[in-house]
C-alpha cells in the first residue's frame, strides 16, 4: 500500500484563510472612515485661540456695559430734573389758579374799558348813520380810537416762553375783550406768530362766529402753548396771504411782547408789498397790543420789547390800525 504524506500544520488553505480575513477587516476599516485623524497640539491650540476670543468678547461687553450704564444714570438725572420742573409748574399753576379763584366780582379795567367801549358803538343814534350816510364818509366806526368796522377779525398771538408763562392770563382777557367789542362777526381766525393755526382743521377756512366757538377758543387759549421765535412777520403775512379777499372787511390783531428779528424795516416794506392794492389802499387793517413783560426784567434785556413797540406803532400807522401799550402784564 502506498503511504498517505503527513498533513502539515500550516497548509496553504489555512493561509488563504488567514489573509483573507485580514482583508477584510482592511477594507472594513477603508469603507468605515468617516473623519480625517486630527493632531491633538492642533486641537489644543484652536480651542486655546477661541477661548482668546471669547474672553475679548466678554471684555467689549463690559465696557458697553459700562457705557450703557452711565448714559441710564445721565438719563435718569434728565428726568430729575424734568420731575422738578413739572413740580415747580404745577406750583405755578396752582399759584395762578388761587390768585384768579380769589378775584373779587368787580369788574377789571379792561372790562369796564371793554363794556363802556361796546355801550359806546351802541349809543350811535339813527340820525348820526344817516348824516355819514349823507355826506359820504368812511364807514369806519371807532371806539377808543380802535376801528371796529370789521366784518372778520384774526388774531395773531405770540406763543413764547415769556408771554405763555407770564402774561397769559392778561392775553386771555385782551381777547376777550376784543371779541366782545363786535358782538357778532361773520369769522374769526387764530394763529400764533409763526401762522401755525389753533384748529387745524380750519386751516385756511373761517371759524363760525357763535356762542359756543368763542368759548371753544378761549379754552383751547389756555393751554396753547406752541414754539414761537418772537416774531410777528410770519403770522402776519400768513393771515393776508390766506384770508385777504377784496369783498370782506377784515382786521388782524397782534398780541406780543417782543421782536427779536433781524430788521424792522425789511418787515414794514414785506408788509407793506403784500398789504396794499395798486392804488396804495391798504388790504387788512392791522391793530397791535403790547404786553410789557420784559419791562419788569433788567434794562439790558428790554431791547427787544423796545423793538417790538416801535415796529407795532409804525406797521398799525402805515396799515390803518392803533398800537395799545399795557402798563401791566397782570390779569
Amino acid at each position: 500500500m502506498r503511504k498517505r504524506r503527513p498533513t502539515e500544520e500550516f497548509s496553504l488553505s489555512f493561509l488563504d484563510v488567514i489573509c483573507c480575513g485580514f482583508g477584510a477587516v482592511i477594507l472594513l476599516l477603508m469603507i468605515t472612515k468617516t473623519v480625517q485623524p486630527q493632531i491633538i497640539e492642533a486641537s489644543t491650540v484652536n480651542l486655546q485661540g477661541k477661548v482668546a476670543d471669547l474672553q475679548t468678547q466678554v471684555f467689549e461687553i463690559r465696557g458697553e456695559t459700562r457705557i450703557l450704564n452711565r448714559d441710564l444714570n445721565a438719563r435718569q438725572e434728565q428726568l430729575s430734573a424734568l420731575r422738578e420742573r413739572i413740580a415747580i409748574l404745577q406750583g405755578q399753576l396752582a399759584s395762578t389758579r388761587s390768585r384768579h379763584d380769589s378775584l373779587q366780582v368787580n369788574a377789571s379795567t379792561s372790562d369796564v374799558i371793554a363794556e363802556q367801549l361796546a355801550i359806546a358803538r351802541q349809543s350811535l343814534s339813527a340820525e348820526q348813520k344817516r348824516l355819514q350816510s349823507q355826506q359820504q364818509q368812511a364807514k369806519n366806526n371807532y371806539i377808543g380810537g380802535i376801528p371796529v368796522d370789521s366784518e372778520y377779525i384774526i388774531f395773531v398771538i405770540d406763543t413764547s416762553g415769556s408771554m405763555f408763562y407770564y402774561a397769559w392770563e392778561r392775553v386771555l382777557r385782551e381777547i376777550e375783550s376784543v371779541l366782545s367789542i363786535y358782538p357778532e362777526v361773520k369769522g374769526i381766525q387764530v394763529m400764533n406768530d409763526m401762522g401755525d393755526y389753533m384748529f387745524s382743521r380750519y386751516r385756511g377756512q373761517w371759524i363760525p362766529d357763535t356762542a359756543a366757538r368763542r368759548t371753544a377758543i378761549i379754552q383751547n387759549l389756555r393751554n396753547w402753548n406752541v414754539f414761537s421765535n418772537s416774531s410777528p412777520v410770519e403770522g402776519i403775512t400768513q393771515a393776508i396771504r390766506s384770508f385777504y379777499d377784496g369783498k370782506k372787511r377784515i382786521s388782524i390783531y397782534v398780541f406780543g411782547d417782543d421782536f427779536t428779528g433781524n430788521s424792522i424795516s425789511q418787515v414794514l416794506n414785506t408788509v407793506d408789498r403784500l398789504n396794499r392794492d395798486s392804488g396804495d389802499q391798504r388790504l387788512i387793517r392791522i391793530h397791535a397790543v403790547g404786553f410789557p413783560v420784559l419791562y419788569s426784567q433788567a434794562p439790558a434785556q428790554q431791547n427787544t420789547a423796545h423793538r417790538f413797540a416801535a415796529l407795532m406803532r409804525e406797521m398799525t400807522y402805515r396799515n390803518g390800525g392803533t398800537f395799545v401799550g399795557l402798563n401791566d402784564y397782570r390779569p
